[in-house]
């Protein structure tokens, strides 16, 4: 880590803290050349890898923006969106790897989404998964019903 202040090449951890969501870690640090303290946080990054082979870090937002359209017309707020989006990414992180298939972010999608509106997962999911007959809307309501 670099002193942003006399670009020197060496630090020492100070302090180190984990954020409230426990996704982040915040290090005080300190220069031994300039003896100026500055703060670092250290994220872990998680790569999507799309089916055209290109990878791109992950995004909360793009889960809002995808989830927010089979919501629409449905008593869902914002809140409810971010808080989806938030058991997405941890459930996962949980998986320990570092880089996720686009399909498998859709796959952990449908349940929290199944469990806040039953309306928007069948959205979601007739676009998701390529739904092309009313047997697999049938499929899927008899599912949700049992």
């Amino acid at each position: 880590m670099h002193c942003p202040f006399c670009r020197n090449s060496d630090s020492r951890v100070i302090d180190s803290r984990t954020s409230d969501d426990g996704s982040a870690i915040r290090r005080r640090r300190q220069c031994p050349e300039c003896q100026k303290r500055f703060t670092t946080i250290e994220t872990a990054s998680l790569m999507i890898t799309k089916r055209s082979g290109v990878t791109e870090p992950f995004s909360r937002d793009k889960i809002v923006s995808g989830v927010r359209k089979a919501c629409q017309g449905r008593p869902v707020t914002d809140a409810d969106l971010a808080l989806l989006a938030q058991q997405v990414e941890e459930a996962l992180r949980a998986t320990g790897a570092a880089s996720i298939e686009a399909q498998d972010i859709g796959l952990a999608i449908l349940e929290p989404l199944r469990n806040l509106d039953h309306v928007a997962f069948m959205r979601f999911a007739s676009v998701y998964q390529a739904w092309d007959s009313l047997e697999d809307f049938e499929t899927a309501i008899k599912s949700l019903r049992g």
